[in-house]
């Protein structure tokens, strides 16, 4: 899925005959022109098709299905706005014959104090609870607006409707998504295991190539090829590549990527999991981190240490926000604040994350088991002093379900000498959130994205995917 395509909404305009008809018109050219100045397209009927191009006949709600029918590929959600109370029949039997499954946002125009005579009055407050009776009844999900009665032009609407764009494309993108998983499980990583299972039963598929296919098809690269040339350039501009990076070293980086990035495509795969400790630097030379860096840099996301739960939260929260995720370590208390963590990885972190050009260099962790001249491409730096959401998905195979925890944070300039990449990240009450953590038994891995998306990705993960998470607040 293109991420940062431009979004499209279905769009229902509700309304009831004996309510006053022109509010039925001026709502819907109001809905469209926000639509339109927010960049978002709109498929709605036309006053052409329908009075006003409402839905308020069963007629009118035909016509509507079957015009999202025809664009069914195209629409990421459905927007039912109330100008006047609304028939709440046929604004649920568009949905149910339209078939589309997507979220859906339910809005209703306020009425102005000094304009409620028959000739102005909406009713729209009260209509809104009988259009979501019945949405409740036919089984259909939906989304509510901060406030319930709400001024489109207003700050609120405009934050609702762009978190819920961000809600429809985590759900578009995670139903039909695909995942590469690259070589198998580290062994000293039973924190990575899942349940691939629960996983396609949510529409969210699992590739799976062992390293030595990937080593094989890289032996049958040639130095010379446009392809790793072409690579070998790409990572020379994307990272700070020091004289002490041995050229040998930048070569089986490209051809790393070349064969990752042939293998993504013929398999169609939006994100990947790759194993490193300890096969790829034994047995190639060099860490994978470079191009993973790369790749989530692209919004294409990729977790090490085959971690498929952590890369699925990665790119769900890519998905909202159309920023790259990183995966990090919970790793190390912050002197004495008990608000404070240190965030780290040694690193694949995606350069946008950090405060500069990312340096490369050796890991130097694993250098000491397999030889620092094995273990060249990790990513050197900082990230950003910015507000920061968290996301950890996980599958909890003995309930039989998906869960996940998220919350919303900020990356601190708190001093700290390390090395690989790192941060310091404060969030509120995180003695709580370590605790349950802990109880719950999850990963000691986190996906972070420099953007403030909990609340929608929550929606996306929790409503319309209807796995089990808990919100840090």
């Amino acid at each position: 899925m293109r991420i940062n395509k431009k979004p499209t909404l279905g769009v229902i305009v509700g309304s009831r005959g004996f309510f006053p008809k022109h509010l039925a018109d001026s709502g819907r050219k109001t809905i469209l022109a926000l639509l339109e100045q927010e960049g978002i397209n709109a498929v709605c009927l036309t006053p052409e098709d329908t009075l006003h191009g409402a839905v308020q006949t069963m007629n009118d709600a035909q016509k509507c299905a079957d015009l999202f029918k025809a664009h069914r590929d195209e629409i990421d959600g459905v927007l039912l706005t109330l100008p006047n109370f609304g028939e709440e029949r046929p604004i649920a039997d568009t949905l149910r014959w339209a078939g589309l499954n997507v979220p859906v946002l339910v809005h209703a125009f306020p009425d102005t104090a000094d304009r409620m005579t028959i000739k102005d009055r909406r009713d729209s407050f009260c209509g809104k609870m009988s259009a979501c009776n019945n949405l409740s009844q036919y089984g259909i999900k939906y989304t509510l607006t901060t406030l319930h009665t709400v001024d489109p032009n207003s700050p609120s609407f405009k934050k609702d409707l762009h978190n819920f764009v961000a809600t429809c494309r985590v759900v578009k993108g995670l139903k039909n998504a695909r995942v590469g998983m690259l070589g198998a499980r580290p062994a000293a990583f039973n924190t990575v295991r899942y349940s691939e299972k629960l996983f396609e039963l949510s529409g969210i598929s699992v590739e799976t190539l062992d390293l030595s296919e990937a080593f094989g098809r890289i032996a049958r690269l040639k130095d010379d090829e446009p392809a790793v040339k072409e690579q070998r350039e790409a990572i020379k501009a994307y990272a700070n590549v020091g004289a002490n990076v041995p050229a040998e070293s930048l070569n089986k980086m490209a051809k790393l990527g070349v064969v990752i990035r042939r293998w993504m495509e013929d398999a169609r795969l939006d994100m990947t999991a790759i194993q490193c400790w300890t096969a790829m630097e034994e047995f190639f030379g060099v860490v994978p981190c470079t191009i993973m860096s790369m790749l989530s840099d692209e919004l294409a996301s990729s977790a090490c240490e085959t971690d498929v739960a952590g890369v699925v939260g990665m790119y769900a929260m890519a998905l909202a926000s159309g920023k790259p995720s990183a995966l990090v370590d919970w790793n190390n208390n912050y002197g004495d604040d008990p608000n404070k963590a240190v965030v780290f990885h040694c690193s694949n972190l995606p350069k946008q994350v950090f405060t500069d050009i990312p340096i490369m260099d050796y890991q130097e962790i694993i250098a000491g088991t397999v030889g620092a001249e094995n273990t060249y491409g990790t990513m050197y730096g900082r990230v950003k002093a910015d507000p920061v959401t968290f996301c950890r998905v996980s599958t909890d195979d003995a309930m039989g379900e998906i869960t996940a925890y998220l919350g919303e944070g900020q990356m601190t300039n708190d001093p700290m000498l390390t090395f690989g990449g790192y941060g310091v990240i404060e969030i509120p009450n995180m003695q709580n959130l370590l605790r349950f953590i802990c109880e719950n038994g999850y990963e000691h891995h986190v996906a972070i994205n420099l953007s403030n998306v909990a609340d929608a990705v929550e929606e996306a993960l929790d409503k319309y995917l209807g796995w089990s998470v808990y919100h840090h607040r």
